[in-house]
C-alpha cells in the first residue's frame, strides 16, 4: 500500500469523548421523557445526529422534528464542550501523528460530528495545527456507515481511496471506511461501548507503538 493520507474519526479516537456525550445524551433524554438503556445508546456510536435522532424518534414516537432535536441537541453538546477545560488527547496519539508529519503523509479529521464542535475540540486539544482538513458527516448526503464522509474527504485532500487509512473506534466507522476502499485501523476504545471492529485490518488499543506497526504492515 502506498499510503499518503491517514483519516481520523474524532470521538472516541482523537478525544475519550463517548462518556462525556452519555452524561450529556442521558439529561437531554430524561429531558424529552425517554429512557435509552446503555446497549441501544452504544448502538448510536458513530452515527451522524440525524441518523441517531430519526432511530430514536421512530422508535419512540417524539412529536419534535428531527431538525428541531438536532438543533436543540448540538446546542448543549457545543456549549459543554466550548466551557469544557484541560481536555486532553488520546494518550500517545500526538507523537504518532508527528511520526507521520516527519513522513509527509497528509492528514484529516472525518467525524459525524459538527464542524463546528469538530474544530472547537481540536482547538481545545492544541491539534488543530495538524489538520488543514476537517470534513463533517453533516457535509455529505449519507452518514456513517456509508462512505460518504470518507470518499469526501480523500477528495478533498487529493489522493485515491486505496492511499487512505482510517483509525475508527466504532462499528458504523469501519464499515464506512471498508465501503470507501480504505485500509482501516480499529481503536478499541472500552468507552465507546462493545464495538465489532472484526472488519478492520488491524485492532489496537492505543496509539503507543502503532507507526511502527501501520509500517510494518502496509
Amino acid at each position: 500500500m502506498n499510503l499518503k493520507a491517514v483519516i481520523f474519526d474524532m470521538d472516541g479516537v482523537i478525544l475519550d469523548s463517548e462518556p462525556i456525550y452519555y452524561q450529556i445524551e442521558k439529561n437531554f433524554f430524561k429531558d424529552l421523557g425517554i429512557y435509552i438503556s446503555d446497549e441501544e445508546y452504544h448502538s448510536f456510536v458513530g452515527l451522524s445526529m440525524n441518523e441517531m435522532w430519526r432511530r430514536i424518534k421512530n422508535s419512540y414516537n417524539l412529536k419534535e422534528e428531527i431538525e428541531a432535536l438536532v438543533k436543540s441537541n448540538n446546542k448543549v453538546v457545543f456549549q459543554h464542550f466550548a466551557n469544557s477545560e484541560n481536555l486532553q488527547p488520546t494518550p500517545f496519539l500526538e507523537q504518532f501523528i508527528q511520526n507521520l508529519c516527519k513522513k509527509n503523509i497528509r492528514l484529516a479529521v472525518a467525524s459525524s460530528s459538527s464542524k463546528k464542535l469538530i474544530e472547537v475540540i481540536l482547538k481545545k486539544l492544541i491539534l488543530k495545527k495538524y489538520f488543514k482538513i476537517c470534513v463533517s458527516g453533516n457535509e455529505v448526503k449519507n452518514g456513517k456507515p456509508a462512505p460518504d464522509v470518507f470518499l469526501h474527504t480523500a477528495n478533498l485532500m487529493k489522493v485515491n481511496p486505496e492511499e487512505c487509512l482510517v483509525i475508527e473506534d466504532s462499528t458504523n466507522g469501519v464499515k464506512a471506511a471498508k465501503s470507501a476502499g480504505m485500509r482501516c485501523v480499529g481503536f478499541q476504545n472500552l468507552n465507546s461501548g462493545n464495538q465489532d471492529l472484526s472488519a478492520a485490518d488491524m485492532i489496537i488499543s492505543s496509539f503507543s507503538g502503532l507507526y511502527e506497526k501501520i509500517i510494518k504492515f502496509l
